[in-house]
């Protein structure tokens, strides 16, 4: 193994290989085409000059007279020997009208029929092509013999024979020698620069190694249970694992497809496209929870898109919810316990001071004051979670010094159980802030306002504190947030948690801005 990566090309050897591979195909066409025209070259220039040399030796007198001759073989002879060794033709003839020679350079020719090829010479034109005699091509040049009668009485035949292959290409051998330079030039000058830009843009990888990033990448990806989704500047997908595509519920693969193509609620693909680092946004995609960070990606200093990773959140928030409501749950029997313990005390003391009437007056007084407080709540309030709750409120709000009150057009009939859950979770953390908002001021107060119709729930809860500032109407149900910057990182957890809740359940949360903030809950429910 290890000597078969010692002998593994390079990139840049690879680029090389292929490089001469190119000019070797380019040499090769070179070559076909330069046999071509030295081949149709030697076919112009050798087929007009036989041509030359068959219409001179028709127009001698000499071959005339002796064409009609006792021996035409023997009176022809000089005068085909003088046009052979004068034009360089491979044979020479002279054929009688029927096409037989009668004589010729190679004497073995004579009284054979002569290669006339599509020849036009019997009917009384010159002519000049190609013809194939014992396997072999020449070049021939036909001319009639006519006598001073205007009689066809011969035909005079010049044929060169055409060079090898290996002859022609050699005549274009300084074509060949040219185009093989500057190709090999071309060539090496071109692989030099593609294997630094490579190597450049590769960072010095090679192909082998490639691969195996990619391999580790996709095993990565593929392995890890958050969800990882990658956006060019485009808004289109580069790149997606199993994570992503389960959260985002992405049957097909998105890879190459827009983001505004996949279907996503608007929230998300906002998110997705945005461009912008983010840090622990909530988003709700169906029925999950995902908490969404995404960073720019780079190259070279130039943006090439987004990265973003998801988390499901959804148990959390659910176990987040329950541990709002335990901790709700822990301060109202703490104050419960604290004002029981006041009370205690006063009949404790009474009690020893032997004022019997008064212990009787007091426990009197609590009891019709708690079932007043009772009364109030379950009267207009079916649901026995939410009218405990409310009760259970009334004396943290009375231990702070916060006056608790609902309003007299609430309603709200019995809910199922796990909207009941949702609720009393929404509403124990907006009266928890309501309270806190408004019991340093002057006459503290919260009302609440709850009514539901055949569709929906709406909770109002209406303080009278400072209120929200209107620039801040939207940030305060980010998580983190808080007005009260003597206790980071403490706080900015409950609206974001009712807003959470809300958003599961398909509703809503807003807020009045101004002095005084009211919150106003929307929450889906069929109740017929």
């Amino acid at each position: 193994m290890w000597s078969l990566r010692q002998r593994r090309l390079t990139l840049a050897g690879q680029f090389l290989v292929l490089q001469l591979i190119v000019v070797a195909v380019v040499l090769a066409i070179v070559a076909v085409i330069s046999l071509r025209q030295s081949t149709a070259s030697f076919a112009s220039d050798r087929g007009t000059q036989m041509r030359s040399v068959a219409e001179n030796l028709a127009n001698t007198s000499v071959v005339r007279d002796q064409v009609t001759g006792l021996d035409p073989a023997a009176g022809l002879a000089p005068a085909i020997n003088r046009a052979v060794s004068l034009s360089g033709a491979t044979d020479v003839a002279v054929a009688d009208p029927g096409g037989i020679v009668m004589s010729s350079s190679d004497p073995r020719l004579i009284g054979t029929p002569a290669a006339l090829g599509d020849s036009g010479v019997r009917e009384g034109r010159g002519w000049t092509g190609d013809v194939d005699r014992s396997g072999r091509r020449y070049v021939a040049g036909h001319a009639p013999i006519i006598d001073d009668n205007g009689t066809l009485v011969g035909l005079a035949l010049a044929e060169q024979r055409y060079p090898s292959v290996w002859a022609r290409l050699t005549d274009a051998a300084g074509d060949l020698i040219l185009y093989l330079g500057v190709g090999a030039l071309l060539g090496a000058a071109g692989s030099w620069l593609v294997s630094r830009l490579v190597k450049r843009r590769t960072r010095g990888l090679e192909p082998h190694e490639f691969a195996t990033l990619a391999d580790h990448r996709e095993a990565l990806l593929h392995s890890i249970r958050e969800g990882v989704i990658a956006v060019d500047t485009d808004g289109r997908v580069t790149m997606v694992n199993d994570g992503a595509r389960e959260l985002l519920g992405l049957d097909e693969d998105p890879v190459g497809r827009r983001v505004d193509q996949l279907g996503l609620p608007d929230q998300v693909a906002s998110v997705l496209t945005g461009g912008t680092e983010t840090h622990d946004v909530v988003l709700l995609v169906g029925d999950r929870v995902v908490v969404c960070n995404q960073r720019s990606a780079s190259s070279r200093g130039e943006g090439i898109g987004t990265v973003t990773t998801m988390r499901d959140r959804t148990e959390l928030v659910s176990m987040q919810s329950q541990l709002s409501s335990n901790l709700s749950i822990t301060d109202t029997l703490r104050a419960q316990t604290h004002e029981f313990a006041n009370q205690l005390h006063t009949i404790s003391g009474l009690v020893q001071l032997r004022e019997y009437d008064e212990v009787t007056s007091l426990v009197g007084t609590l009891t019709r004051r708690r079932q007043a407080i009772s009364d109030a709540v379950t009267r207009r309030i079916k649901d026995r979670a939410v009218a405990a709750l409310l009760i259970a409120k009334s004396s943290v709000a009375a231990e702070a010094g916060v006056t608790l009150t609902i309003a007299p057009t609430s309603s709200l009939p019995p809910l199922p159980q796990a909207v009941s859950a949702d609720l009393t979770t929404i509403i124990g953390n907006l009266i928890d802030n309501a309270v806190d908002a408004c019991k340093a001021g002057p006459d503290p107060s919260v009302r609440v306002d709850l009514h539901a119709s055949d569709r929906e729930v709406v909770l109002e809860v209406r303080d009278s504190g400072p209120g929200v500032d209107e620039e801040v109407t939207d940030a305060i149900f980010s998580r983190g947030f808080s007005t009260k910057p003597e206790v980071p990182g403490g706080r900015g957890i409950g609206l974001p948690l009712v807003r959470l809740v809300c958003r599961q359940r398909g509703g809503s949360v807003t807020v009045e801005p101004g002095p005084g903030a009211v919150f106003r809950v929307r929450l889906p429910v069929d109740l017929t």
